[in-house]
């Protein structure tokens, strides 16, 4: 009894200590001792949150059961706290001792007082905004990661930078980008395996070569660089690696010209006790494999796993999920690592729901497959051989007509994180389809702007229409559990809309999940039972986490509606700022207000030449479809409909296209780019489509 008692006192003492910190000591004190063995001991029971997927395995499963399936709706808000930003969120809350931080849109981080929910400080790299136009899909970024004292967050603009714990000050920064006249970007959080801070880039739409780089974390120093698809054969190859890959791709496609693609924008993970960290390769660049590589191929290392050595950097094994990718069919989604019984014997697995439809699993310390289950609807395939390679159908890729590519390039799953909870065996995924029509461009040529072609005028290279023709299918959003060891759904959850936010799995038999229709929700892990849910203005995306303060569970998420999705469509009708929403059980704060989308009236009064609607519409496509959506037919996401601006606006297009003030948000300067006659086709367009859809 004495010796219980003298360690409450200890706690108890050592918790006034704490108390007593200011958020600037708290802050400083708690991130100095995250390393890879604080990493390592916090998985037996979970109190903080100090890695992206919470853990190396990135299983996002907490060991927390205060809060639990008995409790849960009782949980209510403690704190939100405003991110000050109008673009997507992407970002988990890292969180240590109860400190938090999380960025916003622009890459800004931002460290938080979990306990009161006040700012501690916040930093903003500063990236152009008018160099928004560079990325694919919002200006998003994923997280930070925690090291010793120190913060990194990978900049939009293609940066990698240390900031200290304590004050936001900046340590150190690198530019991790190898050619800037090419559109690269960082929208991924940070890893740090072994000392090394590991980022990869996005930008395969664009025409860039994929890669990832590992630099020192205490200096910025590079420690080395590894390519994931091969360079100008004409010149030595980085590695034996590239030299083998080239092997699968043709030269005839000159597909160096245009990059090749296979860039690491997202997934990371690592096993400490295989010495080995795997990460995911994105599609091919351009999209049509017949462009690409003229007389096929896989074209390694795209839509690939791939371990490396993370001391070095040296390719250890790859399994290739979409050989010869025709679809932008990525295989960036976050992964998991797991221990499971497979036929009777424990395998160290990863599990796997890339874009191409299928549910993976296949050894983590040689790559051999495992098996895979197709977990929506999939018309590419009709499964995988015993040796790992998809049976396709012969139609998915005769890509000379317009058809319904099922999933779609959006996935049946993206980059919204899925968790892993060794309770029930189950993993909980977002799932999903967004209908698009592909065709390929048959006259396509690297970086020629050509109206119809996809934001070619903005750097697009896919080789591909998007809906040249109507798409046939329907779009779909759900939330599946998923048995990998049966390759079965155990239970689903139908969402109103696709792009629903990832999944937290906890030891309370609970899921939590954001959704795009504006409800954060927790699940009965084992039924998918709905047992709480609460508003959150706008539709949510990013992943949430839990973690202790003095002893307390909460839990946050931080909410932004955007991503590629998001930017041209909404399923809420609310919006606002970017917000941390923080529950904990008894929890009575006040919601913030949300703000009503503007009603907006269908655009009217704008005169125009109906001979120029057609010119218009190529123009249009190539430059502006992508992010604001049709006109009058779309409703307008984190970027607004120009089918529902004020009259004023269209009238004076010019005056925003060319070194507008719209600018400061991350509208692209069009000077040099189109002409005043190009503005009036595109007036005469989005005046001439919404007259054509206006209700009669």
């Amino acid at each position: 009894m004495a010796v219980r008692s003298l360690a409450a006192l200890a706690l108890a003492a050592l918790a006034l200590s704490v108390a007593a910190q200011t958020p600037a000591e708290r802050a400083a004190t708690a991130v100095k001792k995250v390393d890879g063995t604080f990493i390592q001991a916090n998985v037996a029971k979970t109190p903080d949150w100090p890695s992206y997927g919470l853990d190396y395995a990135e299983t996002r499963h907490s060991k927390l059961d205060q809060i639990n399936a008995g409790n849960v709706k009782q949980l209510g808000l403690v704190w939100s706290y405003d991110l000050e930003s109008t673009r997507g969120v992407e970002a988990t809350p890292l969180v240590v001792d109860g400190v938090m931080y999380v960025t916003a849109s622009w890459s800004v981080v931002h460290a938080i007082d979990a306990r009161t929910g006040q700012r501690i400080w916040s930093y903003d790299p500063q990236v152009d905004k008018s160099k928004g136009f560079r990325g694919c899909c919002d200006v998003v970024n994923r997280g930070v990661a925690l090291w010793q004292g120190k913060v990194y967050v990978g900049a939009y603009d293609g940066r990698l930078i240390a900031l200290d714990a304590a004050s936001g000050r900046v340590l150190w920064h690198k530019d991790t980008l190898i050619d800037h006249a090419r559109s690269y970007t960082i929208t991924g959080a940070p890893r740090v395996f072994k000392g090394k801070v590991i980022i990869g880039n996005g930008g395969a739409e664009y025409g860039v070569r994929g890669y990832v780089t590992a630099y020192d974390a205490e200096t910025g120093e590079q420690k080395w660089r590894w390519f994931t698809v091969p360079g100008d054969p004409s010149k030595p190859f980085e590695d034996a690696a590239m030299e083998r890959a080239a092997k699968t791709w043709d030269p005839a496609g000159k597909y160096w010209e245009a990059g090749g693609g296979g860039t690491v924008w997202d997934t990371m993970a690592f096993d400490p006790a295989l010495n080995l960290m795997y990460i995911g390769t994105g599609n091919g660049s351009p999209w049509a494999h017949s462009k690409r590589s003229p007389k096929g191929g896989d074209n390694l290392y795209l839509s690939s796993i791939v371990a490396l050595d993370p001391d070095t950097g040296a390719y250890k094994w790859h399994y290739q999920e979409t050989p010869g990718d025709n679809w932008d069919y990525t295989a960036t989604q976050p992964m998991i690592l797991a221990d499971l019984t497979v036929d009777g014997k424990p395998r160290k697995v990863i599990l796997h729901a890339p874009k191409n439809g299928f549910f993976f699993v296949i050894d983590r310390s040689n790559g051999q497959f495992i098996s895979a289950r197709n977990f929506v609807d999939v018309n590419w395939a009709t499964g995988y051989d015993a040796k790992g390679r998809p049976i396709e159908i012969a139609a998915a890729r005769q890509n000379d007509k317009p058809g319904d590519s099922i999933p779609g390039p959006y996935g049946a799953h993206n980059w919204h994180p899925m968790s892993f909870n060794p309770a029930t065996g189950l993993v909980y995924l977002p799932a999903q389809h967004v209908p698009v029509n592909l065709m390929d461009d048959k006259d396509w040529q690297f970086n020629k702007d050509v109206p119809l072609r996809p934001h070619s005028n903005q750097g697009w290279n896919t080789a591909k229409f998007l809906n040249a023709a109507p798409p046939t299918s329907k779009p779909m959003g759900r939330l599946v559990a998923w048995d990998p060891v049966a390759q079965k759904e155990a239970w689903g959850v139908e969402h109103a809309s696709p792009w629903n936010g990832g999944t937290l799995t906890t030891a309370g038999n609970l899921v939590f999940q954001g959704t795009a229709d504006g409800r954060m929700v927790a699940y009965d892990a084992k039924t998918g039972a709905k047992l709480w849910e609460t508003p959150t203005g706008t539709g949510v995306v990013a992943a949430p986490a839990t973690y202790l303060v003095d002893g307390k569970q909460y839990v946050s998420i931080a909410v932004g509606w955007g991503g590629v999705y998001g930017q041209a469509t909404r399923a809420t009708e609310r919006q606002g700022p970017g917000t941390v929403y923080t529950f904990a059980v008894g929890g009575t704060a006040r919601m913030p207000a949300f703000v009503e989308y503007r009603a907006g009236k269908l655009l009217q009064g704008v005169k125009y030449d109906t001979s120029k609607v057609e010119a218009g519409t190529g123009l249009y496509v190539s430059n502006c479809v992508l992010c604001h959506g049709v006109p009058g037919v779309d409703r307008g996401g984190n970027i607004p409909n120009l089918g529902y601006m004020d009259a004023a606006y269209i009238e004076n297009l010019d005056k925003f296209l060319f070194k507008g003030p719209a600018m400061a948000r991350g509208m692209p300067d069009f000077t040099g780019k189109l002409s005043m006659a190009d503005v009036e086709a595109i007036k005469a367009f989005i005046q001439g489509t919404v007259d054509a859809v206006r209700p009669k």
